[in-house]
């Protein structure tokens, strides 16, 4: 089953989106994957936070994220990988009114499924918290968990790779024609032609489609800003998150990850910190838990594509067969990967989709009416 010259199908973007679909497509398919990139998981993947939380992102994406946790307890054997979750607990804050209504909102929202996060009282969230002050309510989840993004892509790579995948760095697309049954892809200097086109390159994915005459599906870019600060850490210290999304933080050995939860809409592109952002990051956590956080020991941005709605877009346009987008993970792309890739594989493929998530709730023909 050789990819070369002309596969079954065709990834564009070596994130953890195109990882992870190329992978599971490769199973019964001759699968080429496309970087722009002289390196893979360059603006995303390599810049997450990298965490899987219940409670986090849309009802779908809840519901993928869930799916994923047999999945990421299957991956290592089937992968030949250390395990790629860690056990973690989070504790949801609220801190004024706006953090207090949100946070019973969010609550209702989660109410009824498997592993929701449980509120807390002002007393226990401050309990739960070593050195918080201000909290007024709150919610937790030990069945959060920090992740191993890179590990996790890597060993998606090394196993398309054993299953005949082709991958290519520094492949950028430049031309994407309809011909016939096929499609032609030229990348790089090279054309191939395949019958299904996956377009999962993230913040580029919109991009992507308009070269190929697709019709966009509103994909947005965020920046999200993420800085790390030295600290002598409090022993049980949490992930902590305010209910009112304002910032995040998590402990990382000697220091603590912090963010300001920014979602600023950007162009696609190679992202940098603001000053201003790190800056309210610090200064909200150090608020709340007065650990003397002073200093930065590095900072990064990275990318969240949302659709407009905030679902993933999975699957072709009506009059566009075999142009797939594998797009719109915004800030789940880790937690919700294994479960998604198995969802975007059936639908290129055409084959049953099985689980909670159905393959009209990510078509992109649900959003026609926002296009």
């Amino acid at each position: 089953m050789g990819p070369v010259p002309n596969p079954d199908v065709i990834v564009i973007g070596g994130g953890i989106a195109g990882a992870s679909v190329a992978y599971e497509l490769a199973a019964d398919r001759a699968v080429l994957l496309l970087e722009a990139e002289d390196s893979l998981a360059l603006h995303s993947t390599g810049r997450s936070a990298a965490t899987s939380i219940p409670g986090h992102g849309s009802a779908v994406f809840r519901a993928l994220t869930r799916e994923s946790a047999a999945r990421f307890a299957a991956l290592p054997a089937e992968l030949d990988a250390p395990p790629f979750l860690t056990p973690m607990r989070i504790v949801w804050a609220a801190f004024d009114d706006d953090g207090e209504r949100l946070l019973e909102r969010d609550l209702a929202e989660w109410a009824g499924e498997p592993d929701a996060p449980r509120p807390l009282t002002a007393a226990e969230t401050t309990a739960a918290v070593p050195g918080l002050r201000g909290a007024r309510a709150g919610a937790f989840s030990d069945g959060a968990a920090a992740a191993d993004a890179i590990g996790l892509h890597g060993a998606y790579v090394s196993g398309l790779r054993r299953r005949g995948g082709v991958v290519v760095k520094g492949a950028r697309v430049e031309r994407i024609v309809r011909t016939g049954a096929d499609w032609q892809v030229t990348a790089g200097g090279r054309t191939r032609t395949a019958p299904d086109v996956v377009d999962a390159a993230g913040a580029w994915a919109d991009d992507v489609a308009a070269l190929a005459g697709v019709p966009r599906a509103g994909l947005v870019p965020h920046r999200r800003t993420i800085a790390v600060s030295p600290c002598a850490v409090p022993p049980g210290m949490p992930m902590l998150k305010d209910a009112a999304d304002r910032f995040y933080s998590k402990p990382e050995g000697d220091a603590l990850l912090l963010s300001p939860a920014d979602e600023t809409p950007c162009a696609p592109g190679d992202v940098r910190p603001d000053e201003l952002d790190v800056a309210l990051a610090l200064e909200r956590v150090e608020e709340v838990l007065g650990l003397g956080l002073r200093s930065i020991r590095t900072s990064w941005a990275g990318l969240r594509t949302f659709a407009p709605d905030r679902d993933p877009v999975v699957g072709a346009w009506a009059g566009h067969p075999g142009f797939h987008f594998f797009a719109g993970q915004g800030g789940s792309g880790i937690e919700s990967a294994p479960a998604l890739a198995a969802l975007g594989a059936a639908v290129v493929t055409a084959t049953p989709v099985t689980g909670e998530v159905s393959a009209a709730r990510v078509s992109p023909e649900r959003l026609v009416s926002a296009r």
